[in-house]
């Protein structure tokens, strides 16, 4: 799961990763899995904490999309949206791994303070960040 923009190319730089296992892409932009050749891409509403209507439908959908795929571990790049499915994921027992933006090098994102809470790892690209949250620091994507 990755919103749009930096959070989707951080995503994507992860893609050799998961080679060898079915994976289902998730992001908030009609078009970006076209653009980068991917056939398993579905799309969830946009949302911030300043639309919380907008979040519930995000969920809502994410919520579907959970259980329709039942995924075995779901990681995601960010941001909010990333977050809701998080929260959904622990809740189906499903193992979630969070990786923290490259853009946050002094604290962690504000989507990244909420994944903590729900997520099975998380990660920070940055190795004085992972060290002061209690997270994990294992290298960066960038």
């Amino acid at each position: 799961m990755a919103s749009g923009g930096g959070h989707w190319e951080q995503m994507m730089l992860l893609r050799s990763a998961f080679e060898g296992t079915q994976i289902t892409f998730v992001t908030t932009l009609e078009g970006l899995g076209e653009r980068a050749g991917l056939e398993s891409v579905h799309i969830v509403p946009d949302c911030n904490r300043h639309e919380p209507l907008r979040a519930a439908l995000c969920a809502a959908k994410l919520l579907v999309l959970l259980l329709k795929i039942r995924p075995h571990v779901l990681v995601s790049t960010g941001a909010l949206p990333g977050v809701l499915a998080m929260m959904l994921a622990r809740r189906m027992r499903t193992r979630t791994i969070w990786i923290d933006s490259i853009a946050n090098a002094e604290e962690p994102s504000m989507a990244g303070r909420q994944a903590k809470r729900h997520a099975t790892e998380w990660l920070s690209q940055w190795p004085e960040v992972a060290l002061r949250e209690g997270g994990r620091y294992e290298g960066s994507v960038l």
